[in-house]
């Protein structure tokens, strides 16, 4: 599945060259747009497309699409200005000031003020990502408030208050409420999209609105020392599938305790270590079954299966198909 997105996002870039950040623009009460690249030249992996609706002023819809493994990223936006992003698709993280990284995947719902981001470093844990951000000027919304929005009683500033508290930024694990407002906006024909997102984002303020703050089941934002560590174990583990760490091995080798290792590996990477290397060591040993004539006993222990047997239950499981069947598909 990771695959078929992966190819799903490349499609999306195929007008953005690599090492490029494609911004497209639609300003307010036109129907033209605006096409431009950022200045800064990005590695050859990283490929980025924004695509910004002015809806209302005050109010914009971006979507976003990224590929590649870290970047820099500066908001255009000013200070008082606040970022609701959903993510469609993928895992992303946000090095945000003052030390925090906060992760989120499909279906997550994440609150910043932008002044917690205008230079951030952003990681894709899984290699891409796809969402979009709606940006609330409260300085604007204050003086110049859609009619409905007013005649429901939102207010910009209130909900700043309600979902960023004191840390500026809080997140919303996926939900049916969520997943209500964003399943139709992704796939719009292009007459009607600033029609309808007009009527989600008032949607989706009135329901922010109405909905108690962040509690309970949260999404943390981490300290970026503790996720540079997840980080570095997340490469270790990766590089020698064919090892079977413990998580009590990796706790002492990079001194961090069990529980923040488990929780924030969790928190970055979408699942806990053991179903994530799983994951990790089927795709591998597919890639091998497509690209290679290694043998598929070799291929077993290359991503750490003592036997070829526990090795192709465990690609069946995940794959419903064996390895010799797979392997035939390719060949």
């Amino acid at each position: 599945m990771e695959k078929d997105m992966l190819s799903q996002i490349k499609e999306k870039l195929s007008d953005v060259p690599r090492g490029k950040y494609l911004y497209i623009r639609h300003p307010l009460g036109t129907s033209g747009e605006l096409r431009e690249f950022c200045e800064t030249d990005y590695s050859p992996d990283i490929r980025l497309k924004t695509e910004t609706y002015e809806l209302y002023p005050g109010i914009e819809l971006s979507y976003q699409c990224f590929q590649g493994d870290r970047f820099h990223f500066c908001h255009r936006h000013g200070a008082a200005v606040l970022s609701v992003d959903h993510c469609k698709s993928g895992r992303i993280g946000w090095k945000m000031k003052g030390g925090l990284s906060l992760y989120f995947g499909s279906g997550d719902l994440s609150f910043h003020f932008t002044d917690k981001c205008l230079d951030s470093e952003i990681t894709l844990p899984l290699g891409y990502y796809e969402g979009l951000s709606v940006s609330l000027d409260t300085g604007i919304l204050k003086e110049n408030c859609p009619e409905l929005l007013a005649e429901a009683g939102v207010d910009a500033e209130d909900l700043c208050r309600k979902f960023c508290g004191t840390e500026g930024t809080s997140a919303l694990p996926a939900s049916s409420h969520i997943e209500h407002i964003f399943s139709e906006v992704y796939d719009l024909p292009e007459q009607l999209k600033v029609p309808f997102l007009k009527l989600k984002c008032q949607e989706l303020l009135i329901f922010l609105s109405i909905t108690d703050p962040p509690c309970g089941r949260t999404l943390d934002p981490h300290y970026s020392e503790q996720v540079e560590i997840i980080r570095r174990i997340h490469d270790l583990i990766t590089a020698h599938p064919d090892h079977r760490y413990t998580i009590d091995e990796l706790s002492h080798q990079y001194l961090i305790n069990t529980a923040a290792l488990k929780s924030i590996f969790k928190s970055v990477y979408g699942m806990p270590v053991a179903s994530y290397m799983k994951q990790f060591r089927i795709a591998q040993a597919a890639k091998l079954l497509r690209e290679s004539d290694e043998s598929i006993a070799d291929i077993a222990r290359s991503v750490g299966y003592e036997s070829q047997s526990k090795f192709s239950a465990a690609f069946k499981e995940s794959m419903k198909i064996l390895p010799t069947d797979y392997r035939r598909q390719y060949s």
